[in-house]
C-alpha cells in the first residue's frame, strides 16, 4: 500500500508537469486553426493532419495510462489504436482522407465513445470530469448528423469536423492543465 507522503510525492511530480498538458492543448488549437484554414484542395495535407492527430491523441492515452490506478489497459488499448491509425493515415494521406469521408459518422461516434468512457474513468477525482462527457456527448450527436450526408458534403463537413474535433480536445486539455497544476498546490500545501 501507498502512504500519503508518497502519494504527495508522485502527485507533486506529476503536477510539475503541468505545462505539457498545456502544450499539446495549445498544439490541438493550432492544429484546430490550421485544418479549418483548408480547402477542396488541400486533401493531402488534411489526412497527413489526421494521421499526426490520431498518433498524439494515442500518444496523450498511453502517456495518462502511465499515471493512473485503475483501468491502465484501456488507456493502453485507445492510445494503441489511435495510433495504428494515425500511421496508416499518414502513409495514404488521400486515401485516409476520402475513406474518412465515407465513414465519418462511425469515426465521430468511435471518438465519442472514447471521451464518453474517458469521462467516467476519471470521474473520482476529477471534478471536471463532466467536460469530457460533454464532449463526447456532443461528438454523438455531430455522429449521427455526419453519417446521413452525401459524401462530397461529408468530405467539406470532414474539414471543418475535424478542427472542431481538434479545437474540443485543445480546451480539454487545456482546462486539465490547469487541473493538474491546482492539484500539485493542494499536494504541496
Amino acid at each position: 500500500m501507498v502512504d500519503n507522503a508518497q502519494r504527495e510525492t508522485e502527485v507533486t511530480a506529476i503536477a510539475g508537469m503541468w505545462w505539457l498538458w498545456l502544450v499539446t492543448g495549445i498544439l490541438w488549437v493550432v492544429i484546430a486553426l490550421v485544418i479549418l484554414q483548408f480547402d477542396s484542395m488541400s486533401v493531402a495535407a488534411v489526412g497527413v493532419l489526421v494521421g499526426v492527430m490520431l498518433v498524439v491523441a494515442g500518444a496523450q492515452y498511453i502517456f495518462t495510462g502511465i499515471f493512473v490506478e485503475g483501468w491502465k489497459w484501456l488507456w493502453f488499448l485507445f492510445g494503441g489504436l489511435f495510433i495504428v491509425a494515425g500511421v496508416v493515415a499518414m502513409a495514404y494521406p488521400t486515401r485516409t482522407f476520402t475513406a474518412i469521408a465515407d465513414v465519418l459518422g462511425f469515426l465521430f461516434a468511435l471518438i465519442a465513445l472514447v471521451w464518453i468512457v474517458e469521462a467516467f474513468v476519471t470521474r473520482d477525482g476529477n471534478p471536471l470530469w463532466w467536460l469530457s462527457l460533454v464532449a463526447g456527448i456532443l461528438m454523438l450527436l455531430i455522429a449521427f448528423w455526419a453519417g446521413g450526408q452525401f459524401f462530397f458534403t461529408k468530405a467539406y463537413t470532414l474539414l471543418a469536423f475535424a478542427g472542431v474535433w481538434a479545437l474540443m480536445r485543445g480546451i480539454v486539455d487545456i482546462v486539465g492543465a490547469f487541473q493538474v497544476r491546482s492539484l500539485g498546490k493542494i499536494a504541496a500545501g
